[in-house]
């Protein structure tokens, strides 16, 4: 289905550095840390950084799904695109709309905290204003949203500075950790096996809560058609993303081991642990300085968010799955203006209502298990995609088997079994929210196919059958290790 403008997104905008930095501030590493570490200890104690190993292996198998799926199928829309054409039109639909559902959450959930944090700096008890913070958030937003529709490049050079200051000011205070030496504990192997969880129900818990940490790096996959050799570059950078906070998450998740004691974190589970830690390596000085590093990075993921739902919401326009307005884009900027400017009014207009829910707190608490249920749900999707995308292919070798179908439906597996577990255990309010965004989406779903869009009636996607096509080889003779080049243009493609 053609562009209704006329017109794409800018192509070959982004580089695989450009990328990598995009999927890291995408799971936003301080923002994540500050925001869930209480949580995380008061679940689990000294298990901490076992759960984050114990998530982050499942959540590389999605990682490898999406980079396998990208290579076959260049889209702006990703897991909606791939999951539509290899399992069922509704279930793509679906995950497209369990992003931009958890995205817009994420509109409120990222940016009050950001008005909060900046607050914080210069006087903590307005940052206890709700509608203070409000105000304050909503400003970082619509500067963030105009970034975001000035074009893609401008997006990542203001990734780059506050991504760049971020990370620098996390990795001084883990050396400052490492200098400091252990006040509370002493480091024990022990904490990354199974030894401190309470069983399997321990484990599950602390499942629940780690797997939250990494969401974001997906954001490559709506960037591919603005990517240089994007069949490679979106999974590399993912696979790299994830790495890199997998370690800082680690680190940061040790150091509060040794440096603050259980009691400490869980008798301040309201505030910053970040903060905490700070004080405790630089009195002081070192408290604020992480608050400005937690800031940039929920400024940094708010831009990433928005990045992510717009391209989606530009990809099912131009689909005509939603609106057509959606996929309209802008003449001198390559942006899909009229889902920025969607998405925006009604985030301002959230941000207003959601003072009716009461603290920042009783907010982000309510925000955060919705948007869970929908990240479970488009990730486990997606991994089960790639299985069946490739599954002609998953035993002509050993590594194909494991890397191209065990990992995937494993990481799969891990993400539905978590959209399981949360509807028991969230409160009713998110998991109200999070069924009922899902279930949605069913109206638009079902008014677009009945008016016959093309995206319910789709060219299946297929490794052997895409590989074979590009190769002029007759089907099923597809080469092992061919892999597309970077100028070639596969007929799936937009």
């Amino acid at each position: 289905m053609r562009n209704p403008s006329g017109r794409g997104l800018r192509p070959n905008a982004l580089g695989t550095f450009d990328t990598v930095v995009m999927a890291v501030a995408g799971s936003a590493p301080a923002y994540s840390l500050a925001a869930t570490t209480a949580v995380l200890v008061g679940a689990v104690g000294f298990a901490a950084p076992a759960a984050l190993l114990y998530c982050a292996l499942p959540m590389l198998g999605i990682v490898l799904a999406y980079g396998r799926l990208g290579r076959l199928d260049v889209n702006a829309g990703a897991a909606y695109s791939w999951v539509g054409r290899t399992l069922h039109p509704f279930l793509g639909f679906l995950c497209g709309w369990a992003l931009v559902v958890s995205a817009t959450l994420f509109m409120v959930a990222g940016s009050l905290p950001a008005g909060a944090l900046t607050l914080a700096l210069f006087d903590p008890e307005l940052a206890e204003d709700t509608w203070t913070a409000t105000a304050v958030g909503a400003g970082w937003f619509t500067a963030m949203l105009l970034v975001v529709l000035g074009g893609v490049r401008l997006t990542v050079r203001a990734q780059l500075i506050i991504s760049g200051v971020e990370l620098v000011l996390l990795l001084l205070f883990v050396l400052g950790a490492v200098v400091r030496g252990g006040a509370a504990a002493a480091f024990d192997w022990s904490w990354l096996g199974f030894a401190h969880f309470d069983g399997v129900s321990g484990f599950a818990s602390g499942a629940l809560i780690a797997a939250f940490y990494y969401w974001g790096w997906d954001v490559t996959g709506n960037l591919s058609e603005e990517t240089r050799d994007s069949r490679r570059t979106a999974g590399l950078s993912a696979l790299v993303g994830v790495g890199v906070v997998f370690l800082l998450f680690e680190a940061f998740t040790i150091s509060v081991n040794i440096i603050l004691t259980t009691e400490e974190i869980t008798a301040r589970a309201d505030a910053n642990t970040l903060a905490l830690l700070g004080d405790a390596i630089w009195p002081g000085t070192g408290g604020k300085l992480l608050v400005v590093a937690v800031m940039l990075s929920t400024v940094a993921t708010l831009e990433t968010t928005l990045i992510q739902v717009t391209r989606t919401l530009f990809a099912m326009g131009r689909d005509r799955t939603v609106p057509a307005a959606f996929g309209r884009v802008h003449r001198r900027w390559n942006t899909p203006w009229v889902a920025v400017a969607v998405v925006g009014a009604v985030a301002l207009a959230l941000f207003v209502a959601s003072n009716a829910l009461g603290s920042v707190g009783d907010i982000l608490s309510g925000a955060v298990g919705a948007m869970g249920l929908q990240v479970a749900f488009y990730y486990g999707l997606a991994g089960i995609a790639a299985v069946v995308a490739y599954r002609r292919m998953l035993l002509s070798s050993v590594r194909e088997f494991l890397l191209g179908g065990v990992w995937p439906l494993a990481g799969a597996a891990f993400m539905l079994w978590i959209f399981y577990e949360s509807l028991a255990g969230l409160p009713t309010a998110s998991v109200v929210i999070g069924l009922g965004g899902l279930a949605a989406g069913l109206i638009p779903m079902t008014w677009y196919w009945r008016r016959g869009s093309s995206y319910y009636r789709p060219a299946k996607l297929d490794a052997v059958r895409t590989l074979a096509a590009e190769a002029d080889l007759p089907y099923g003779d597809v080469p092992r290790q061919h892999r597309p080049a970077a100028d070639e243009t596969l007929a799936t493609d937009f």
